[in-house]
Parts: structure tokens; sequence; C-alpha cells
């Protein structure tokens, strides 16, 4: 076999090793945004029992985080302080010549780490809209010209 061939065949294994990891990854991906979506129903839900202090009195204080949180914070995901509707408005705003829901959807999940339903976007742009702080012009969303 000449060099060429070798060459060859290991760049073939390299790239399908490559996909077999970006396929794992996007795999672990979606199971960390499942667990975090479990865990803020949790927090919702089944945090109001501790809140009240009657069932949670033994426990002692929380100092060293958890596991999952420090994964998080390598990661850089951090849970969004900012509401749908505002995360939803300051995306339009990033895109100067408007943005289409889209767009909004990318902009959201990309700079806030946000997973977005698309009902759940096109309820925020709508409340937006009747608001008067973002207008629909060819399916695409923009401030209005007086913003």
């Amino acid at each position: 076999m000449t060099m060429l061939d070798k060459i060859g065949q290991e760049r073939q294994r390299i790239s399908e090793r490559l996909m077999r990891v970006d396929a794992e990854r996007t795999k672990l991906r979606d199971q960390l945004n499942e667990v975090e979506i479990a865990e803020r129903a949790l927090r919702r839900f089944g945090g109001k029992a501790g809140a009240t202090g009657e069932r949670g009195r033994g426990r002692p204080a929380r100092t060293a985080p958890t596991a999952g949180e420090k994964r998080r914070a390598r990661v850089g995901q951090q849970t969004p302080n900012l509401s749908l509707r505002d995360a939803s408005l300051k995306a339009v705003q990033a895109h100067a010549k408007g943005a289409s829901a889209n767009e909004v959807l990318d902009y959201l999940s990309r700079e806030f780490g946000l997973t977005v339903r698309p009902n759940h976007l096109g309820s925020a742009l709508q409340g937006h809209r009747r608001a008067g702080r973002l207008e629909n012009r060819n399916q695409r969303w923009y401030l209005p010209p007086s913003a």
C-alpha cells in the first residue's frame, strides 16, 4: 500500500470517528437539556414544601455546589435571569434590519441558552406587538420607528 492510501484511510477513519463524537455530543446535550428542564420543574413544583420551613428544618445549609452545578458552570450555561418576553425583545433589538422568528429562536438559544417552543415565542412576540413594542412586516419583526 502506498503512503497516500494509508493517509486516505486514516483520514476516513478520523472523519468517521468525528461524526460519532458529534452524534454523541448532540445526544448528551439533549439529555442535559431534559435534566435541566426536570430540575426547573422540580424547583417550581417540589420546592414549595421546603420554603415554608415545616419539613426542611433538620437539613444543613448547602455550601458546596452539586456536581450538576459544577458542570453547568464549566460549560458556561446558566439559568437565564431574563423572561422569555424580555429575551425575545432583546433578540429583535439585536437585529437592526428586522428578524424572522427563526432568527429570534437561534439568537435566544445562542445568547441566552434558552430552548423555546415556537408557539411560546409567538405568544411573546405577539404580546410585544399588541403592546406596541414590536411591529411585524413581511414576516419579520422590527422595533417601531419611535423606539
